[in-house]
């Protein structure tokens, strides 16, 4: 997903700093030798979200290096390497047989071809489906399939149950999604907001959405203010310090539904901006503040 940079910047979430492509494998990657080959046993992750899948799926014994913005699982060897502008120098240095990246930029891709390493591109993805294909991707370049068939399992049968608790036709609900305190925000066009839509929600973003926001406009708190969304996700909890209390001390707040019916659903920030193993984590967060709404 890419966000402007502004927000980008203020949100410092890795995912939205990404580009936004289709979820399978570049064709300058090398994911059908890397299965057939001998298992990969010093893998390099620059992507916070392929950090999450490789521990989930029982191939952290085999990561010796992770990007900066790698933070989970805690006992993942994060380094100082740069996931955004990265350094093929500074990779091989930790003399890896894979090496992950979200997408190829600093000509990352061909330096580390040229020296026989092989490299998988696991871009944001655009739908669940996707995020589920990165897994089963990774699973069979690292010698983990049947890790990675049950984390996807696990994750398909938490998002449903949270789905059917909650119910799927919402459609008498509307939703702002914060990004940051500029009000950056996500339409339903994108992977967030096909996230969101599993309940039938309405997005008040979708309506200001222009060609050039790239599915990511900035709103203004008046027109948010006049919305009155019946409930606000806030997904710059840990970059902005955003809380429900703060929001409704926000000129104006105090009239918005969400904030009258205390429908304000704090989110982690790492976790509502990648596409992982914790996603069920994503969706039953939706699916509370949902369950707490009254119907309009």
């Amino acid at each position: 997903m890419r966000l402007p940079r502004r927000a980008a910047a203020a949100t410092t979430l890795p995912l939205l700093a990404l580009g936004l492509a289709a979820c399978s494998s570049s064709p300058t990657t090398n994911t059908a030798a890397a299965a057939s080959a001998n298992e990969p046993h010093r893998i390099v992750s620059l992507s916070p979200t392929a950090t999450e899948d490789l521990f989930a799926i029982g191939a952290g014994s085999q990561v010796v290096a992770v990007d900066k913005d790698s933070d989970y699982p805690a006992n993942a060897p994060r380094t100082t390497l740069d996931p955004i502008t990265p350094s093929a120098e500074a990779i091989l240095r930790y003399n890896p047989d894979l090496v992950v990246v979200s997408e190829d930029s600093n000509g990352l891709v061909a330096a580390l071809r040229k020296v026989g390493v092989t490299v998988m591109i696991e871009p944001a993805a655009n739908t669940l489906n996707d995020a589920y294909t990165q897994i089963v991707q990774l699973g069979k370049a690292t010698g983990h399939v049947s890790g990675a068939d049950s984390t996807v399992a696990t994750m398909k049968g938490e998002i449903r149950a949270a789905v059917q608790q909650a119910g799927a036709s919402h459609a008498d609900l509307t939703y702002y999604w914060e990004l940051d305190p500029t009000y950056y925000s996500a339409t339903s066009a994108t992977f967030i907001g096909q996230i969101a839509g599993l309940f039938g929600l309405k997005n008040i973003a979708d309506k200001v959405d222009k060609a050039a926001d790239g599915g990511y406009p900035q709103l203004s708190s008046e027109y948010i203010v006049q919305s009155s969304p019946s409930i606000v996700f806030l997904a710059d909890t840990v970059c902005c310090g955003a809380t429900a209390k703060s929001v409704a001390a926000r000129p104006g707040w105090s009239t918005v539904q969400a904030v009258k019916v205390d429908d304000v659903a704090g989110l982690n920030d790492d976790v509502a901006s990648r596409w992982g193993p914790r996603l069920p984590q994503l969706v039953e967060a939706i699916a509370a503040a949902v369950e707490k709404a009254p119907a309009q």
